[in-house]
């Protein structure tokens, strides 16, 4: 089957070794796995932390974002058949979707919506389940709840932040503060939802004072969460959360006690490495995802088509991600 791969990591773009097209077996489905034909794939941040520092004396597969149709189905499969569509971000201890044929466990597969194409659905996935669990699992809001309360998303025009402004606003009562530091991507995330955008280039109290905000009682962080610290703190209402996502070379949080905040960190392949007992949430969060863009509560973050899935263009959207200017999702289909 045709693939992407690299071996050794941390080569720059350049190298023709950093991503390659090879020709690799095409894989049999275990028990509780879906053999999928994929159709588009997603780029992630994910996908250059992994090229840059995780090898193999075989070639290794990247990609955390897939739909594609069911070819095959393992013994123990339930939940899908031959020919379903499918959408899933898969799982980081297994080999990635750069690939005409993947494997995922069904446990973490959603219907694809059948209002979208494939290249529109493959945006949605990871970022949907990371935005949904940092919501409703990390911070333990409740749908419909939050209302008086306020929201603060930094890095707000990215993946994540494009589908979590969406929920945040259709699933709850909390006003949506984004950041973002150029005038496409706030124009970007005013249009899918949120209340009130301002610039992380320039200090937060400020520009929250000037409308009549003077503190938050959630803020996630997406990006640089270390440069932002202490902003952060400073704007966080007393009690209020933290959450995160990215990897700080580190991050001093004894200046949380002060305040009593609390901190909270989101991995969405946590499930799928550990096996928890509640791994199927994530088809039924994606399903209920796919049901919402259907019906027309949200919307794809799709934000550039790139062509082909071969390695020459997955150069270009690895490009892209490492240089942090990003607008929603970068996605790649057919073979």
């Amino acid at each position: 089957m045709k693939s992407v791969v690299y071996s050794q990591p941390g080569l720059p773009l350049q190298d023709p070794q950093s991503l390659y097209d090879a020709d690799l077996p095409k894989p049999s489905p275990g028990a509780r796995d879906l053999l999928v034909e994929v159709k588009a794939i997603a780029v992630n941040p994910v996908d250059t932390k992994i090229r840059a520092s995780r090898g193999g004396d075989q070639p290794q597969v990247l990609g955390w974002d897939a739909v594609g149709i069911v070819r095959e189905v393992g013994e123990q499969v339930t939940l899908f058949q031959p020919g379903d569509e499918v959408f899933y971000a898969g799982a980081i201890d297994r080999p990635g979707c750069y690939s005409e044929f993947h494997l995922v466990d069904e446990r973490i597969v959603g219907r694809k919506p059948s209002s979208l194409d494939a290249a529109s659905a493959a945006a949605l996935p990871l970022t949907s389940i990371t935005a949904w669990e940092l919501l409703f699992d990390r911070l333990r809001l409740e749908e419909n709840g939050g209302q008086g309360q306020h929201l603060l998303i930094i890095g707000a025009a990215g993946g994540v932040g494009s589908i979590l402004v969406q929920l945040a606003r259709q699933l709850t009562g909390l006003t949506v503060i984004a950041t973002a530091s150029r005038a496409h991507t706030q124009a970007w995330v005013k249009d899918l939802g949120a209340h009130l955008v301002i610039d992380h280039s320039s200090p937060l109290a400020t520009q929250l004072s000037a409308h009549g905000v003077e503190a938050v009682d959630h803020v996630i962080s997406l990006t640089h969460t270390d440069t932002y610290l202490e902003q952060l703190i400073e704007v966080l209402r007393p009690q209020g959360q933290l959450a995160l996502i990215d990897d700080p070379a580190q991050l001093d949080v004894v200046p949380l006690k002060r305040k009593s905040l609390s901190l909270h960190w989101e991995l969405m392949f946590t499930r799928s490495l550990y096996q928890t007992p509640d791994m199927i949430k994530q088809h039924q969060l994606l399903s209920r995802i796919s049901e919402m863009v259907d019906s027309g509560v949200l919307k794809t973050t799709l934000g550039e088509h790139f062509g082909t899935i071969n390695a020459s263009n997955l150069k270009r959207a690895h490009a892209v991600i490492e240089s942090g200017k990003a607008k929603g999702k970068i996605v790649l289909e057919g073979f």
